[in-house]
């Protein structure tokens, strides 16, 4: 990859980057950090025709998709977005991967994330959550590892200090826009991770972000080029 911007002077403009060098530009300026991590088209789709990320994905997004995975301890993700996306446990056939977290406003775990290992996949929910869902999903994960956080929504700052209480020191976020949207209102985001598409899709797509208008300042961190495709970093301005 192509360096064009590095915010922290490791490395010049023009440069090509090795995957070591890639590491390190991705890693964490904090040792509790929480991102997000998303893929936009050029006129801001986050999926394509077939309303999934994956179509859009370029090579590159994969190579940083990955790397991020690795750095991070767990990967929280929407109910729905799981289930659109269809996320398996991530700990199938690979131990050393981050554990999933789920966030589930109705209390019910997706079943594409069954089969792993016990504790591989954390449901998070709300008190207020279906009785028989949350009972159904305790006895499919186990019920160590069904948290509540909130009442008549999930809590996302008591979410992160619980995932943090745990051991969760960098933990991120793969969507869905309309989480991504209440972690930024819950103010807990502190970096966006984001790479455009070298193409246009038209239609009527989700962005990253739903839900309320809402207005978060960012500062950009590194900017990186492949083949068209532009990988980015942006800090969120306190």
């Amino acid at each position: 990859m192509r360096l064009l911007l590095d915010s922290n002077g490791l490395h010049q403009p023009g440069e090509s980057l090795d995957r070591a060098q890639l590491t390190d530009l991705y890693a964490a300026p904090a040792r509790r950090w929480m991102r997000a991590n998303f893929v936009s088209t050029l006129d801001g789709a986050a999926t394509g025709g077939d309303h999934r990320s994956g179509s859009i994905n370029t090579e590159a997004d994969h190579v940083v998709f990955d790397l991020l995975r690795r750095l991070s301890d767990v990967v929280v993700v929407g109910a729905g977005t799981v289930r659109a996306e269809g996320y398996p446990s991530l700990r199938v056939g690979d131990p050393a991967a981050p554990r999933l977290v789920v966030v589930s406003h109705s209390g019910a775990v997706p079943e594409s994330v069954l089969g792993g290992p016990e504790g591989s996949v954390l449901l998070v929910t709300r008190k207020g959550a279906d009785g028989r869902a949350l009972g159904r999903s305790r006895e499919l994960l186990g019920p160590d590892f069904v948290h509540t956080a909130g009442a008549d929504t999930v809590d996302l700052v008591a979410m992160r200090h619980l995932l943090e209480d745990q051991g969760a020191r960098q933990i991120l976020c793969e969507g869905g826009p309309a989480l991504f949207g209440s972690l930024l209102e819950a103010r807990v985001v502190d970096e966006l991770d984001l790479t455009w598409s070298p193409k246009v899709v038209g239609g009527d797509h989700k962005s990253i972000v739903s839900g309320p208008p809402r207005e978060v300042a960012m500062s950009p961190m590194l900017l990186l080029e492949e083949d068209g495709t532009l990988l980015s970093r942006w800090r969120v301005t306190p």
